[in-house]
């Protein structure tokens, strides 16, 4: 006896899941400070002091962490790197 062959059907495309590989996107602030962190805003802040002084602490907690500060009003952001000794 034969046996009748069955039509493959492919799977449906996922309904608007992101991939792995993909990363929401964080909007900048448009005034002010950012804290960014692995390439993420994470947390904005009035003054370039205030700013600076979180972004330094917490490179000196975890060092392995990429830290910025992002200048809203110039639109550069400033990489943070431990003081060597």
């Amino acid at each position: 006896m034969r046996h009748q062959r069955t039509q493959r059907m492919s799977t449906p495309a996922p309904t608007s899941t992101p991939s792995p590989t993909s990363r929401a996107r964080v909007d900048l602030p448009t005034s002010g400070y950012a804290l960014v962190v692995d390439g993420l805003a994470k947390k904005e802040f009035d003054t370039r002091d205030r700013a600076l002084k979180a972004a330094r602490e917490l490179k000196r907690r975890v060092p392995r962490l990429q830290v910025k500060v992002f200048d809203a009003e110039n639109k550069q952001s400033e990489t943070i790197e431990l003081a060597s000794v």
